[in-house]
């Protein structure tokens, strides 16, 4: 998919504390006896990219430098994490090897697919900014602090956000320059604060997010069935 022309860089943002998760660390829980991390990881490498950087917190950044060796992916470079999941995708964008395009990926998301990634990387091409995302099946309300409902958005124009998002690299570095210090919720928000209009790739469903006990469960079994 990456050729000479064209040089995509993966970051996988492996920052978070695992709180909600438990004692342990999500991202060393095994999927068919391998680590999420590395099944996450190794879900970019049939595109071939031009380089690949995990965005790892102190406590974790040992750990995977381990995994990356065990397993042979001595291409992939460890960055240090930053205080949120914004400075730490921001301190693997300055590590970054001058690409074209840049896709920041949840390294909690193991199972993503191939042909996910290639249909997001094609659409950010020919628009700049592109991510990967699911049409809402479950009707949405807006609810104030007191839990009164306010608004029932249309379903239709509802989707849930998933990851990699791609972004042309001065787009992506550009705005995290701009947005340094503030809170977004993911790096499309960075995008559409800068004005610039980002858009979305359909995924599929089995590209959960694990956040808790159960969730590794659930994709021990969508593993099985991939």
């Amino acid at each position: 998919m990456c050729t000479d022309n064209m040089k995509l860089t993966v970051i996988i943002t492996a920052g978070g504390s695992s709180t909600r998760y438990g004692k342990t660390n999500k991202l060393l829980e095994k999927i068919k006896d391998k680590e999420v991390i590395i099944r996450s990881i190794e879900a970019f490498l049939p595109l071939k990219p031009y380089e690949i950087i995990v965005s790892a917190s102190e406590s974790l950044e040992p750990v995977i430098k381990e995994l990356l060796k065990k397993y042979g992916h001595n291409q992939v470079k460890v960055v240090r994490g930053g205080e949120t999941r914004q400075a730490s995708v921001f301190n693997a964008l300055k590590a970054c090897n001058a690409p074209d395009y840049a896709a920041i990926h949840d390294a909690a998301r193991p199972l993503v697919k191939k042909e996910d990634i290639e249909k997001c990387l094609e659409k950010a091409m020919k628009t700049d900014a592109a991510i990967v995302a699911v049409k809402a099946v479950d009707t949405i309300k807006v609810v104030k602090k007191d839990n009164e409902i306010i608004d029932t958005p249309d379903r239709e124009t509802l989707w849930y956000v998933q990851t990699p998002q791609i972004f042309e690299y001065n787009l992506i570095m550009q705005a995290h320059k701009k947005f340094e210090g503030q809170s977004f919720s993911d790096d499309a928000g960075l995008v559409e604060a800068s004005g610039k209009k980002v858009y979305v790739s359909e995924g599929s469903y089995s590209n959960i997010k694990i956040t808790t006990k159960k969730d590794i469960y659930l994709a021990q079994l969508l593993f099985e069935d991939n």
